[in-house]
């Protein structure tokens, strides 16, 4: 037999591998995680816990969901958990489209959305956004689409989007409305304490950002009872593990570290972007806890140039919208420092 990519489904033969860069040791600003290190009552947790190894956890982690419940005032039939928030990115395709249907996202946002919708046999209608990195409400309303997705702030530009303009898609959109905010614990604007005031609102969090639990692979969505009974009767039972639940409770019953670590990034944030501008850089707005930023030399140059001095950052400048970009976290004031240090080393190799 020969073995070529006709056989996989159609929709998923233009697939290739996901970013996984090989490490030595570098400062890795490239992933959005929390620099400040694993959440500390998570670590903790670990560290005492002893489980039953041979029994299966809670078939849909309602222990987590009643934590969450509680945090969002909602109750824990509006909260489904899972396996990261690409789990309930999954769910929701799954859930909401049918073989062939469209789903409309913005662009530049999130890449792996395009590989989720190809994955339930879908086509990804993309629109742009506006010059200012903004939702263009019109063509993403009127497109043939059963499921609308966005992320706020919007990876990789780091900006949320006006809520005015996601008020307007869920009330035009003749469809489900995802709002992903992975990284919404960094911003002021969230859609999650809105999940009944829309019928078609799916809002979308993870523990792998500001929670600094990326390892443990929790994610969940907050939505109205009636569509999340929907996605549970989708989800993969059993799909979250109890190890990680457990890590994810203790982790929800500590916000301090949460507001240390939002403060930490609201401080740093403007230096980084100040810094990066007196180097050449052109720094865009952001309200999360990375700079997307468009690099005075070649692109591609300048992420190589700091890999070989020890850093990792993303590269985003051969991609439509973000030309000649890069994007980097928001690291502390040491990280930071570090950075500038290597990238003025970058910048003065090239002239």
């Amino acid at each position: 037999m020969e073995l070529s990519r006709d056989m996989m489904r159609e929709t998923a033969r233009g697939f290739s591998r996901y970013y996984n860069p090989k490490l030595h040791g570098e400062l890795r600003l490239d992933t959005n995680t929390n620099v400040l290190g694993s959440n500390p009552a998570a670590e903790e947790y670990l560290a005492n816990g002893k489980w039953n190894l041979d029994s299966y956890p809670n078939t849909y982690s309602d222990g987590l969901r009643e934590a969450l419940g509680e945090l969002y005032g909602c109750t824990a039939e509006n909260i489904v958990c899972g396996n990261g928030s690409d789990e309930l990115l999954d769910i929701t395709f799954k859930t909401f489209t049918n073989w062939g249907d469209n789903s409309v996202v913005p662009v530049p946002s999130y890449s792996l959305y395009d590989y989720f919708v190809k994955c339930n046999g879908g086509r990804a209608i993309e629109v742009d956004l506006t010059e200012d990195f903004q939702l263009d409400v019109d063509p993403m309303v009127k497109q043939d689409a059963k499921v609308a997705i966005m992320p706020s702030p919007n990876n990789p530009t780091g900006n949320c989007f006006r809520s005015r303009d996601l008020e307007e898609i869920l009330e035009r959109f003749n469809g489900i409305v995802v709002v992903d905010e992975a990284y919404g614990e960094y911003s002021s604007e969230s859609m999650v304490r809105r999940t009944e005031e829309f019928d078609n609102l799916v809002v979308l969090r993870t523990f792998s950002k500001a929670y600094a639990m990326a390892a443990l692979r929790v994610g969940y969505a907050v939505t109205n009872t009636r569509l999340a009974d929907m996605m549970m009767c989708v989800k993969i039972p059993y799909s979250l593990n109890m190890v990680s639940e457990g890590a994810a409770i203790a982790a929800v019953k500590d916000q301090d570290f949460i507001r240390r670590s939002v403060d930490m990034v609201s401080e740093q944030r403007p230096v980084l972007a100040r810094e990066l501008e007196r180097l050449g850089f052109e720094p865009f707005p952001s309200d999360s806890n990375f700079i997307l930023a468009r690099a005075p030399i070649d692109h591609a140059v300048l992420v190589q140039g700091l890999k070989e001095r020890g850093v990792l950052i993303r590269d985003f400048g051969s991609k439509r919208r973000t030309e000649n970009c890069v994007r980097t976290t928001v690291g502390t004031a040491e990280h930071n420092a570090f950075l500038i240090e290597k990238v003025e080393e970058v910048l003065a190799e090239c002239r």
